[in-house]
Order: C-alpha cells, then structure tokens, then sequence
C-alpha cells in the first residue's frame, strides 16, 4: 500500500477536524443585542472524522504481529465487526498446517514462504470463512501507539523476567494493575518462557486487546484516529484503504469486544513441536484442515 498517500490523505482529514472546531464555532455562536451582554460562542464538540463512515461492513480481518527483523510472525488473529459486538479470534502462531504448495509447516512460518496472500487463503479454508483482508503490523507500532494513547491499562498476572542479548530484549514486569507502554507493552506480548508457550502468550494477548480496546473508547482517543494512523504507518501494511482502515478502528472502538481462542493440543514430530489446532472447518475429517490426526473439528465460539 503507499503509505505517502495514505499520510497526505489522512493530514487532510486532519486539517479538515482542525478547521472544523472555529468554523463550528462561528457557526453556531449566538448573536447578541445592545441589552445583552457580550457571550464567547460554545466550543462545539469535537468529533471522530471517522464516525460517519460505515462502509466496512462485516468482513474479516487477519492481523499478523511481526518481530522487529520481520522474520517471524509472533501474533496472529482475525477481527470481524458485526453489528455492536468485534469478534477477535486468536490463532496459535505454532499451529500445524498442511498449507497448499508447501506441504506440513506451522502458521507463523506461512508468510515468510508465500506471502500474506498463503495466509488469506490458507486461513479462509481452515476458518471456513472468507478472510480476504490484511493488517500486518510490526510490533514497535505497538509501542508507537500505546504511547500516543497514554499506555494500556493490564492486571499482570505474574512476574515475567526474561533477557535475550541477541534482540535487545529485556522483559521484567511485577505482577499486578499497571501502565504499559512501549518496550514493557512489547515484552508483555512476546513473553512465553513459563513452559506454557503459545497458550500463555493468547492469554496475554486477551488482556492487552481489552486494554486497548478501553483506551481506544475514550474520546480524546477517538479522534486522533487520523494522527494515531499515520504514527503507525511506518509499521503497518495493509490492503485497507485510509477511510477503511479508520472506520475499522472506529467500529472496534465503540462495539463491545468478543475475543476467544482456538483451542489446541502440543504434539512432537521429526523433533519439531506443534500445536494440533482445533478449527472451525467444516470437513468430517483432517484431510481438508491440514490436522495431522484426522480428528473431527467443531465451532468454537
């Protein structure tokens, strides 16, 4: 996508909300006699550029959450509004699939072989859904973006300590409500050493989703959707045009959240673990959803 077009439009809808505020002003400023004294006009409210627009419908969404370098794809999940509830379902990264072209892989390694397309195929199929759109973001715009809305507020459920030289990374959180933002936002989401892998890892992501979610319902956060957006477009790819990705944020920031899970089973093979993926497929067998046991996949929410 041509973010540069994206950011020339997106400070155009900015300028056009800054305007607005004084000519609103002028507009609705009441008029006064030589009897009345002299009142200043009521500041009109501010207003989301964005609230208008309801176009999106109910189409779905992945969203892959990418390390800095971009080889790996360490979140993956699917947004779908409908109506006033988001429904945001989490998929483990460390899923099997038997992927098109490409034989027995996980998921997260998907991307790097076929590109975000294998993932808007590959996903349609084993969701039994159409999944035709993608956000992939790197996770610095996590950071970018929890500090421009003031930090997500997260019940730490333990202690996490975690040093790895090689990527920068130091994660060291208390357990406990707080504040997070920029790198600790960062090793909250990427912290999995308790032997609880990628089932840990969805759980956490719960948390922070709702979290954002609160942060993304106040109304100064509302309208700084145009700023919000172009701060993350150095980080972001899609296929959503402007006015589509922010009513997308806009309808997630206003409709109650519904996030769930697939459910899934670790399992070894060739020396490789998996996660044997429960998914919402149709097939009376595993031939069609890429599980290597054959078993019978049920909805899960």
């Amino acid at each position: 996508m041509n973010w540069p077009v994206v950011a020339a439009v997106v400070a155009g809808l900015s300028g056009g909300l800054i305007l607005s505020v004084p000519l609103s002003r002028l507009i609705t400023a009441p008029s006064s006699t030589a009897d009345e004294p002299f009142a200043l006009p009521q500041p009109a409210p501010l207003a989301n550029p964005f609230a208008g627009w309801t176009g999106f419908g109910a189409r779905e969404v992945v969203v892959l959450g990418r390390d800095r370098s971009g080889s790996n794809t360490d979140v993956i999940f699917t947004v779908r509004v409908d109506g006033t509830t988001t429904s945001i379902t989490q998929i483990p990264r460390d899923s099997y699939i038997d992927a098109e072209g490409f034989g027995g892989i996980k998921l997260n390694a998907l991307m790097a072989y076929g590109g975000v397309e294998a993932v808007e195929r590959e996903l349609s199929r084993l969701m039994n859904r159409p999944i035709r759109h993608h956000i992939v973001v790197r996770l610095d715009a996590l950071e970018t973006l929890a500090n421009l809305v003031g930090g997500i507020e997260v019940d730490v459920p333990k202690r996490l300590y975690y040093v790895d030289r090689s990527q920068n990374l130091v994660i060291d959180l208390q357990p406990g409500p707080q504040l997070l933002k920029g790198k600790d936002l960062e090793g909250f989401l990427r912290w999995r050493n308790d032997g609880r892998g990628d089932f840990g890892r969805l759980e956490r992501q719960q948390l922070a989703l709702k979290g954002l979610f609160e942060q993304m319902k106040q109304p100064q956060n509302l309208i700084r959707l145009p700023a919000l957006i172009t701060a993350a477009g150095h980080a972001l790819e899609t296929d959503l045009g402007p006015m589509e990705l922010g009513g997308l944020v806009t309808a997630m920031g206003t409709t109650e959240l519904k996030a769930s899970s697939l459910r899934a089973v670790p399992f070894d093979a060739d020396g490789i673990s998996y996660l044997d993926t429960e998914w919402p497929a149709h097939s009376s067998t595993g031939a069609d959803s890429g599980d290597p046991k054959g078993r019978r996949f049920r909805f899960l929410f």
